[in-house]
C-alpha cells in the first residue's frame, strides 16, 4: 500500500505527463490557490524533469478575492484585466502548455451581490474570449486537477472532525485519479482507451437525437451534423495528446444550438461564481431557456443565463454511467471538477469546436453556421440519476436505447 507521500508524487507525476503533457523545451503555466503550494511545488520540479524550459506560477488567495468582492469599487469590476489576458494569448500562441489546480471553498462568494460577480465574469471572459477560443479548440494543452483546502474538505465532509476532513479529501481524491495505484499512468491509459471505444460506438451510430426521461426530466436534443464524440483525452495543434481534466469519466459532443426542446431538472448542486445553485429546472424550446426555476441560487443561475446571449444555449451533452467510480463513491463534492464525472450533464454556453468535423479549421460565424453554441461562458451542470433512461434516436426515425436506469444499454 501506498504511504501519502508516494500518492502524492504519484499525484504531481500524473497532471504533468497525462494532463498537460510537458514536452521538451515547453512552458507551463500554473494557476492555483495558495493553499495548494504543497503540490504545485511537486509539480514544477516533475514539470523541469520532463524537460519543461520555464514554469510560471500564478498563485490567488480565496480571503484576498473574497475582500475584493466586499470592499472594491463597483466600477473594478467592469476593469478588463487586459494585461493578464494579453500574456495568456502570447503564452497559448508560443505552446505554453496551462493547468489550473483548483481548491477555492464552494461558497467563498456568499452573500456577496450577484450583480459584483457577474459583470467580473462578463468583464474577464471578453477580455480572454482569444485564449478561451485557443482552450475550446484543443490547440493548447490544459488540465484541470484538484487540492483539498480546509473549507473544501469541510463543506464535503461537514459530519466528520475537523482534523480529519482534509485526509478524507485526499482518500477520495487520490482513489479518483487512481494515485492510489503502483502505476497511474498505465491505469490511466487503460480508462482512456475504455472511453475511447465508448465514443467510437457512438460516432458509428450517429444519432440525430437524443431524448432524455428521468423524474422532472423530459428532453429532446438534436445533435448538429457532423458532431464527434469525445473524450477528455485530447491532442492539441501541435499533435501532442494531453488530459483536459483529471478525473474524467464522461464522453461528450455538441448539440445542435437550436435543437433543445423539454424541460430538465438538476440531479446535484452546482458551484457557480462562489455560490450554490440547487434543485433548479430549465425549460427549453428551439435551444433557448425560456423558464427557469431554482430553489436554491436563483439570482445566480439568472445571471448566468444573462451572461450573454449564447449562455442560455446549451453547448456540451456528456453522457457518464451511475455506475462509475465517482458516483459510486456516494460523495457530493460541491465542484463541477469531480460532480460531473458522476452524471450525465449538459453545459450552458459556448461548444467545443473539436466535437464537429473539421470544427478546428472553422471561423466563429462558419461553426455557428454548422449550429455549434458560441458564448464568454462554458458551465456544466448535472442532471444525471438512477432513474434517467437516453435513446437515440437515428435519420430515419428509429429510437435505440442508450442508457436505461443511469447506465449504458
Amino acid at each position: 500500500m501506498l504511504d501519502f507521500k508516494q500518492k502524492l508524487d504519484n499525484y504531481a507525476l500524473l497532471a504533468v505527463k497525462i494532463g498537460v503533457n510537458v514536452q521538451q523545451g515547453q512552458t507551463l503555466v500554473i494557476n492555483a490557490d495558495i493553499e495548494s503550494a504543497e503540490l504545485v511545488r511537486l509539480i514544477v520540479r516533475q514539470a523541469y524533469e520532463a524537460g519543461a524550459k520555464q514554469v510560471k506560477v500564478n498563485y490567488s488567495d480565496e480571503l484576498v478575492t473574497r475582500a475584493r468582492y466586499e470592499l472594491a469599487p463597483a466600477e473594478s469590476f467592469l476593469e478588463p484585466p487586459k494585461w493578464h489576458a494579453d500574456e495568456l494569448e502570447d503564452l497559448g500562441k508560443k505552446g505554453a502548455a496551462f493547468l489550473n489546480v483548483v481548491s477555492t471553498n464552494p461558497d467563498l462568494l456568499n452573500g456577496i451581490e450577484a450583480s459584483r460577480i457577474a459583470d467580473n465574469q462578463r468583464t474577464a471572459g471578453t477580455a480572454m474570449a482569444a485564449y478561451r477560443e485557443m482552450l475550446m479548440s484543443n490547440q493548447i494543452s490544459w488540465s484541470i486537477v484538484a487540492y483539498p483546502s480546509p473549507s473544501w474538505a469541510a463543506k464535503v465532509f461537514p459530519d466528520a472532525a475537523p482534523e480529519e476532513q482534509v485526509g478524507l479529501l485526499w482518500d477520495a481524491i487520490f482513489k479518483a485519479v487512481r494515485a492510489d495505484q503502483e502505476n497511474p499512468v498505465e491505469a490511466w491509459s487503460r480508462h482512456l482507451g475504455g472511453l475511447k471505444q465508448r465514443c467510437d460506438i457512438l460516432n458509428e451510430r450517429k444519432y440525430r437525437k437524443l431524448h432524455y426521461t428521468a423524474p422532472g426530466t423530459d428532453l429532446t436534443l438534436e445533435l448538429p451534423e457532423g458532431h464527434i464524440w469525445c473524450q477528455a483525452g485530447a491532442v492539441n495543434g501541435r499533435g501532442v495528446p494531453f488530459l483536459a481534466n483529471i478525473p474524467t469519466e464522461e464522453v461528450f459532443t455538441a448539440p445542435l444550438k437550436t435543437g433543445a426542446n423539454g424541460t430538465v431538472s438538476s440531479t446535484k448542486p452546482l458551484s457557480y461564481g462562489g455560490n450554490i445553485i440547487d434543485r433548479f429546472t430549465l425549460t427549453l424550446e428551439n435551444g433557448k431557456v425560456t423558464d427557469f426555476t431554482a430553489e436554491v441560487g436563483y439570482e445566480a443561475l439568472a445571471s448566468l443565463l444573462a451572461m450573454d446571449e449564447g449562455a442560455a444555449y446549451f453547448g456540451e451533452v456528456a453522457l457518464v454511467p451511475y455506475h462509475s467510480p465517482i458516483s459510486e463513491s456516494g460523495i457530493l463534492y460541491f465542484t463541477t471538477l469531480y460532480d460531473e464525472n458522476a452524471s450525465c450533464h449538459l453545459a450552458l454556453g459556448a461548444a467545443y469546436a473539436f466535437t464537429l468535423q473539421d470544427g478546428i479549421h472553422m471561423t466563429k460565424d462558419q461553426l455557428a453556421e454548422h449550429g455549434m453554441n458560441h458564448s464568454l461562458t462554458h458551465v456544466d451542470f448535472m442532471m444525471g440519476s438512477p432513474e434517467m433512461n437516453i435513446d437515440g434516436i437515428t435519420d430515419d426515425g428509429k429510437s435505440e436505447p442508450i442508457f436505461r436506469s443511469g447506465n449504458w444499454a
